[in-house]
Parts: C-alpha cells; sequence; structure tokens
C-alpha cells in the first residue's frame, strides 16, 4: 500500500461523511499520510526526471562468476535508473587497480576485498563501500592423476602474479601442508581464471585455483578437486565496491546511488536468474546450463549479503592475516570502510521495499 491510495481512501470516506466528523479526523488523516508507507518514495536514491545521467569508470580485477551482480546490473540497465552511466572496464590484478583507483582514473572498482585489503592497508587511497559476497569461493583443480596436496611435489600451480590474490591463497595452503615454494612452484600466467585454466589444460602447469563456474567446467572436464580451500578457514570477503577519496568527498551522492543499485542487482540477480545466467554465460563464454547453475547457485545464494555492509570483524582478521605474511600495516581496520551508505539502505526503507519479509 502506498501512501497516495492511501490518503486517497481515507480522504474519500472523510467527504462522505459529516462535516463535524471530517473536522475531527483531519488530525488522524494527517497522521496517517505522513506515517504511511511510501513505495514511492522507498528508493531515494533514483535519478529525478529529466536529469542528465552521470559518466563514472568502474573496473573488475578479473573475469569472474563472483563479478554476476555488476554483470547483470550493467546488462539490464539498472544503473541507468539511478542516472549513472557506466564505463566498464577489466583491469588484471589487484595492485594495478587500486593505483587506478587512488588516482581517480576509474571512481570505482569491484573486486575481491581479501585482493585488496593487504593494499588498501598499507596506505594506499580507498575504501570499501559494500560486500554484496562473503565467503570463499576457490578450490584447486588439477591433472587428473593429482589426488591430494601431497602429490603435487615437484610440479606447478598457475597464479595470476606474485602478491595476488591467487598468490598468497596457494602460499597459505601450501604452509598448511607443511610444503614451500620450491617443492611446489607458483608459476605466474597473468590474465583471468579461463586463461589459466587454458595454461593447465595446455600442461603448461599441473593446477589452478578457480571459483565457480570453472570448478564445474574442471569436473566436466575429467581434472580432480584437489582441495576446498574455504577449509583454510580464513576469514573472506569476496566481491566488493570500492571507490576513492574524491568520491566520499565530493560526490556522496553518486557512492550512495551506486551501493543502492548493486542492492538492487542482488534481488535483481535471485528473482531472475535465466537473465543472470545470460550475463554470466557471455562473460565467460560458457553455454552449458550445469555449468552456469554451479555460479549461479554460489553467487546469487550461497555467499550473497543482501544487506551489502562490509563484515568489521572479517576485516580486522584479513588485515591481521595480511600482518602475518609480510604487509606493512599502515592503517588501522576501521580506516578501510565505510558502511554507512548501506546502513542508509536500510534506514531509508529501501531494502524492506525490495525485499518485504524475505530481508534477511
Amino acid at each position: 500500500m502506498n501512501r497516495d491510495s492511501s490518503c486517497s481512501r481515507i480522504q474519500w470516506y472523510a467527504a462522505s461523511a459529516s462535516w463535524l466528523s471530517v473536522r475531527s479526523m483531519i488530525p488522524l488523516i494527517a497522521l496517517f499520510c505522513l506515517l504511511a508507507p511510501v513505495a514511492a518514495n522507498a528508493n531515494p536514491y533514483l535519478a529525478k526526471p529529466g536529469e542528465p545521467p552521470v559518466s563514472i569508470h568502474v573496473a573488475t580485477c578479473a573475469v569472474s562468476g563472483g563479478f554476476t551482480h555488476l554483470y547483470t546490473a550493467l546488462d539490464n540497465g539498472l544503473f541507468d535508473k539511478y542516472g549513472i552511466k557506466v564505463d566498464h572496464r577489466f583491469i588484471s590484478g589487484s595492485g594495478v587497480n587500486l593505483a587506478a583507483l587512488a588516482a581517480d582514473e576509474i571512481q570505482f572498482l569491484y573486486c575481491a576485498a581479501d585482493a585488496t585489503i593487504p593494499g588498501l592497508a598499507s596506505g594506499i587511497d580507498g575504501k570499501l563501500v559494500g560486500a554484496p559476497l562473503v565467503g570463499l569461493p576457490y578450490v584447486l583443480i588439477g591433472q587428473k592423476e593429482i589426488k591430494r596436496i601431497e602429490d603435487l611435489k615437484g610440479k606447478s600451480i598457475g597464479i595470476s602474479r606474485p602478491g595476488d590474490l591467487d598468490d598468497r591463497l596457494m602460499k597459505a595452503m601450501l604452509k598448511r601442508f607443511n610444503l614451500t615454494t620450491e617443492e611446489v612452484k607458483l608459476r605466474p600466467i597473468g590474465g583471468s581464471q579461463s586463461e589459466r585454466y587454458t595454461a593447465m589444460v595446455q600442461g603448461i602447469v599441473q593446477a589452478v585455483s578457480v571459483t565457480p563456474p570453472l570448478d564445474a567446467r574442471g569436473k566436466k572436464d575429467g581434472f580432480s578437486l584437489i582441495y576446498n580451500l574455504n577449509e583454510l578457514g580464513l576469514p573472506f570477503i569476496y566481491s566488493s565496491l570500492h571507490t576513492n577519496p574524491k568520491m566520499l568527498k565530493e560526490r556522496p551522492w553518486l557512492v550512495q546511488r551506486f551501493v543502492a543499485a548493486m542492492a538492487e542487482s542482488i534481488y535483481f540477480v535471485e528473482k531472475n536468474p535465466d537473465k543472470a545466467k545470460a550475463s554470466l554465460g557471455k562473460v565467460l563464454k560458457i553455454s552449458e546450463t550445469e555449468i552456469l547453475q554451479s555460479a549461479y547457485d554460489a553467487y546469487a545464494k550461497l555467499l550473497v549479503n543482501r544487506r551489502m555492509a562490509v563484515p568489521a570483524n572479517a576485516l580486522a582478521d584479513a588485515v591481521e592475516v595480511a600482518r602475518d605474511t609480510g604487509t606493512n600495516i599502515r592503517k588501522k581496520p576501521a580506516e578501510l570502510f565505510n558502511n554507512a551508505f548501506a546502513e542508509n539502505l536500510e534506514k531509508s526503507g529501501f531494502l524492506k521495499e525490495i525485499w518485504g519479509a524475505e530481508l534477511r
């Protein structure tokens, strides 16, 4: 029920009553109209009629199923509603992206927070302003004869580049199993997960870490699932939205709109699985239904964080993990994120209007 229709019904009733009755009802009518749910105003972040769109540059740090919500929002015009014209670009590697963000060459970065937290904590200018996905979706897959981590001795694992997320995850895994990078080589391949997967198919490396849907592709292609990296028990904030100090200072309203658009995309992806899988299939160049379903189940259901808030405790733990692995920490965890924009979604009634009783 929206405020306009509710008030109209009450005003119609008042018009049919006696003047004395109407006089006694006026305060109640006014109060009801103020307090009634406001469907039209529950999304205060939409562009105003006739407002020209604002152009921004948004980068993703990988080609990943974990960015389903951004891909789907772009393909289905969700940002247009908020008066945002997005120029999306892929820039490989978290470090390069953070440098571009700090220089305002890009205004938003969509990347796994655990890939960027070491750089942010070391002093690079940037903040997390939303976390649509929380949890560690990576698995290690390898040639069919490799069944256990120990079978990797004398072999190599493909990574993007030294210092990137997959490099740090592989080192943490090897340490857990008392192996060194002398015994198991970490070979920089660069590129996307798909390119590193191809390197494994070609025998250039014997194993790679991947996220859905490449885990399902690997299983279909006959590769072994060697290890689920979630078993490392690491605090992990996955796909997250970052911005820079200039945006926070000069255009906080635009940051708020972008966060709102991503929050709506979480809803859109859950309610429109075919459209989400179509966007994912286009980016990853995958058409097999069961493989796309693997990604959808992980990112639209298992790891999704509808409220978008960055989990402060997990972030603080991730900073300590970065410290333990040699990062020179110059910032406190609280300086790395700003949850005000995500919290505003709930305060304004935006999330309740979208999800209703489903909000959790």
